[in-house]
């Protein structure tokens, strides 16, 4: 199966919606204090729209979204840090390598945004992403950063961009 990435466009919110309320309930993650709540979801495109923000989505040849992931502020965060946020697969579209490539993509983005430090949320049992996290670089922090209101989550991680 042929995948790329490109920018999310305003008619790819449903589908992207969809992968956020299909992956999240898998690991658990469908409660308070998850990102499935945020009221971004139901309009990603019109969220990430904004100064130092870009959302990416992975679409098979047909062009349907199989994923994404986005770049934005650290709410309540230090200047010059950004958060990795919502990056979801669906099934047929992990394990293949494209995580790493649109993280990768993400990070470069990043950069180009002027931001000197990325962070991520998640939680155990998604130990998948949390070994892609590593591999890409990131390293495990101890605490929280910024005010993400997502306190279900109980991994962090974040990586020097300079």
């Amino acid at each position: 199966m042929a995948l790329s990435i490109r920018p999310i466009r305003p008619e790819d919110d449903p589908a992207v919606a969809h992968v956020i309320r299909t992956v999240m309930p898998e690991f658990g993650a469908d409660g308070p204090g998850f990102a499935i709540h945020d009221p971004e979801v139901d309009h990603m495109s019109r969220a990430y729209s904004g100064p130092g923000s870009c959302y990416e989505v992975l679409v098979d040849e047909a062009g349907r979204v199989l994923g994404g992931g986005g770049i934005a502020p650290l709410e309540g965060g230090p200047e010059g840090v950004c958060e990795l946020r919502k990056m979801y697969f669906l099934k047929e579209a992990r394990g293949g390598g494209m995580g790493a490539t649109l993280i990768r993509h993400l990070l470069e983005r990043a950069k180009s945004l002027g931001y000197r430090t990325c962070y991520l949320e998640t939680l155990t049992g998604m130990e998948a992403a949390q070994a892609l996290y590593r591999k890409v670089g990131f390293k495990t922090l101890c605490a929280p950063m910024g005010s993400t209101g997502h306190h279900g989550c109980d991994r962090w991680f974040s990586m020097d961009l300079r």
